[in-house]
């Protein structure tokens, strides 16, 4: 699982290409949303090659697989009635929409499924595929069918907006989610985005966006924008969750390429503009933390108490890590000294400045800090 335009389906293809398995490749994107008897049918078409080829063994592969109702409880069906019969049909099944995925498999899949994300492209990736530098990597973000456009920013923005970020919200969020406002959840992207490295209250947002409703109605698209690979709220840092799950969020994308698409300043314009160019990086940072978090299993948030700040706060098993991102040559602030005085954590880092470059910090699996 994972978002859209991240390699998944090449990813497949470039294994089906080497594998000697027999084998068929199915995609739900184009069937209607209604049709759950289609996956029934592609399943016993694979049922029927499998005694056709003699072979021992069969690979059924389905993309886009959340856009079939009750998909999970048909592949249970299918999969237990093979299990009694010994028809070893084995399953890869690939999908956008993190939420619907996720609970499908934890729900009906329970001990019968694992798991793999794959998350937006790092700079490591982009640098090794594409050549591209560090601060090519803080603008363009980490789509890897989008990098051949980048010559041209105004082609380049427009696919980045019609081609994910308009599908990503149609077809990941409204055609699978109940939205009752789906204007005010494109509203709340677009302000995400804008705000994106900046805490924002609830309130706050409800005095920018027309039409708000109430806050369960911002945090649950919120949430839903998450899924897709959109944008999320990291939550503050506090000793418990409940303190965590009440603070204000802290709008965090998870490809910096959703900032600069809505933006109008071009490559060499933002280079020459140092706080705004400093904004770019601290969500760079910021998607590159929550990217990995996702597949290495730790959590990220920042903290603030009054007027001190920590930019991000990781913790996995216990282990507490405070990061603070800074463009100038400073060594300590305030926010890391209130934040270890509060939570003793086992390191604070500064990146950028005297610490570790930011670089550095965007070429590494963040998991390597602890």
């Amino acid at each position: 699982m994972g978002p859209r335009q991240v390699g998944k389906t090449t990813l497949v293809q470039q294994l089906l290409e080497k594998t000697s398995i027999p084998f068929m490749f199915e995609s739900a994107d184009a069937v209607p949303a209604s049709d759950s008897v289609w996956l029934e049918q592609v399943w016993e078409s694979a049922r029927v090659k499998i005694k056709v080829s003699d072979s021992a063994e069969f690979l059924l592969v389905i993309d886009e697989i959340q856009k079939i109702p009750n998909w999970s409880e048909i592949v249970k069906k299918l999969w237990d009635t093979d299990t009694r019969n010994t028809i070893n049909i084995k399953v890869i099944l690939l999908g956008s929409s993190r939420l619907l995925l996720q609970q499908g498999l934890t729900e009906s899949l329970a001990g019968r499924f694992e798991s793999t994300y794959l998350p937006h492209w790092s700079f490591a990736e982009m640098k090794k595929a594409f050549d591209w530098n560090i601060n090519q990597y803080i603008w363009f973000g980490g789509y890897p069918g989008a990098a051949f456009m980048t010559d041209d920013e105004e082609r380049w923005k427009s696919y980045i907006t019609d081609s994910l970020i308009s599908t990503s919200i149609s077809k990941d969020i409204l055609m699978l989610t109940r939205v009752d406002k789906p204007a005010l959840l494109k509203r709340l992207f677009e302000l995400g985005c804008l705000y994106s490295g900046q805490i924002l209250s609830y309130t706050k947002m409800q005095g920018q966006l027309q039409d708000a409703g109430n806050t369960t109605t911002l945090s649950h698209y919120l949430d839903l924008l998450n899924t897709a690979g959109l944008l999320t709220g990291i939550e503050k840092y506090a000793a418990d969750i409940i303190r965590k799950r009440s603070s204000s969020p802290k709008f965090q994308v998870h490809n910096t390429a959703l900032i600069t698409a809505q933006r109008d300043e071009s490559f060499n314009d933002i280079l020459k503009a140092p706080s705004e160019w400093g904004r770019m990086v601290e969500s760079s940072v910021g998607a590159h933390l929550l990217n990995h978090s996702l597949s290495s299993g730790f959590s990220v948030y920042y903290w603030r108490h009054r007027n001190e700040e920590v930019d991000f706060v990781l913790e996995k098993k216990g282990k507490l890590i405070g990061l603070e991102i800074k463009s100038s040559a400073a060594s300590v602030t305030m926010g890391m000294k209130g934040f270890q005085l509060a939570f003793k954590p086992d390191k604070v880092m500064l990146i950028g400045g005297n610490g570790l470059s930011y670089e550095e910090l965007l070429s590494i699996n963040p998991v390597e800090l602890f």
